[in-house]
């Protein structure tokens, strides 16, 4: 064998040697966290880097499970579990619900740094026993899931990375100023099922918060509309509260509003043209006292009606004008539990030409309460005709 097929050879097992070592290299990072774009460089010149992030990717805390193919991932749940773990500074995603956590201390989260997404839910937390700036030091941290527990504050200060905080099912009968005012990124607020009054919300403590798209405060004490919600919202979600009244013009500042619900409310009588918005897509007024109509704008799909006090629905008033070139999207009407005596206007179907379905249903007597008691349930997606497929709605 000549030297020179020696040297290729040789050249030949080096190149292969080279690939293979690149190769597992890249092979554990494949199962990454891909939202987050997540891929470290590749260098032979950097092993004693690469190991040490090996060394403790796979750490994880004696009493929860971390999954090899999610290393960002630990899994604290239904663990029976008194106090926190002490996190590993990898861990991006905790998953601590379904305990019996009653307090949260600093110490578990000192090394935390890299914490993205929090699930507390379903323990016994107490505001008194969360200390101060245990979220805030966490300064990466997005999603922040407090809910069934029993705080009685929003745990203050938060990070100004959050973007979605869920706190509902607790005590909370306000929400002060300064527990929510750097949040500027949050689009999701949910606190249903609290105590909140009117006195607690008052002021412009929620037209701050610049991106926020979604607020839920269902189930709680609530008599007026809330204010000042800012430009950015497009869900609004007060179903079983005590509101009797919705504010002339009050929508002028949400022209972005997609989702409307108010079932199970006080409500006796709205502005004619109250819900004329540009994007309204679905609107719940059910179990209400409503009896006048007011106007439907064009882009509103789904109308939920039932248990009221209608007697006569004027399709005319609810539909001045058409236009054949841009048509109402209105494809769902839910009726039933009015006070109504006849048939729904024909005019109807020609009004609303994407109608699929008008739910008349039971009525009522003119002279009968609707004495069904007052308890919240999740609205559900109308069905299409002859199917038990529910009509989906993205936002």
């Amino acid at each position: 064998m000549t030297s020179s097929q020696i040297l290729t050879i040789l050249s030949l097992y080096l190149l292969s040697g080279a690939l293979v070592l690149s190769q597992e290299h890249l092979k554990d990072y494949t199962d990454y966290d891909v939202v987050d774009n997540f891929l470290p460089e590749v260098s032979v010149t950097q092993q004693h880097d690469y190991d040490s992030q090996i060394m403790y990717s796979y750490e994880c805390a004696s009493e929860c499970f971390c999954p090899i193919s999610y290393p960002f991932a630990m899994y604290c749940d239904h663990r029976e579990l008194k106090a926190v773990p002490n996190i590993p500074r990898h861990v991006r995603h905790l998953y601590i619900q379904h305990n019996y956590i009653e307090e949260i201390t600093s110490k578990p989260f000192v090394n935390a740094t890299s914490l993205r997404e929090i699930n507390f839910s379903y323990n016994k937390l107490q505001s008194s026993k969360v200390d101060k700036e245990v979220f805030n030091i966490l300064k990466e941290l997005i999603q922040l899931h407090l809910e069934h527990n029993n705080l009685e504050e929003i745990p203050s200060p938060l990070p100004k990375t959050l973007k979605r905080l869920h706190l509902g099912f607790n005590k909370i009968s306000k929400i002060p100023a300064d527990a929510i005012r750097e949040l500027t990124k949050l689009t999701v607020l949910d606190l249903c099922s609290n105590r909140l009054t009117d006195a607690g919300i008052k002021g412009k403590i929620l037209s701050g918060m610049k991106s926020l798209m979604q607020i839920n405060m269902c189930n709680n004490k609530l008599k007026s509309m809330p204010t000042d919600l800012p430009e950015s919202i497009q869900q609004i979600s007060l179903e079983n509260n005590s509101i009797s009244s919705i504010p002339e013009g009050y929508f002028k500042k949400t022209p972005n509003l997609l989702s409307l619900r108010m079932s199970h409310n006080k409500l006796k009588s709205v502005a004619y043209i109250a819900f004329n918005l540009s994007k309204l897509m679905e609107l719940h007024l059910g179990h209400n006292q409503l009896s006048k109509p007011f106007f439907v704008p064009r882009t509103l799909e789904h109308l939920y009606l039932n248990h009221n006090d209608f007697k006569d629905l004027n399709i005319s008033l609810m539909c001045p004008s058409l236009d054949l070139g841009n048509p109402n999207m209105l494809t769902y009407i839910r009726l039933d539990n009015n006070k109504l005596t006849g048939p729904v206007d024909y005019y109807a179907y020609r009004c609303f030409p994407r109608l699929i379905m008008i739910f008349y249903g039971n009525q009522r007597k003119d002279d009968e309460d609707d004495s069904e008691p007052k308890k919240y349930e999740k609205p559900n997606r109308p069905k299409r005709p002859g199917s038990n497929k529910a009509i989906d709605i993205d936002f």
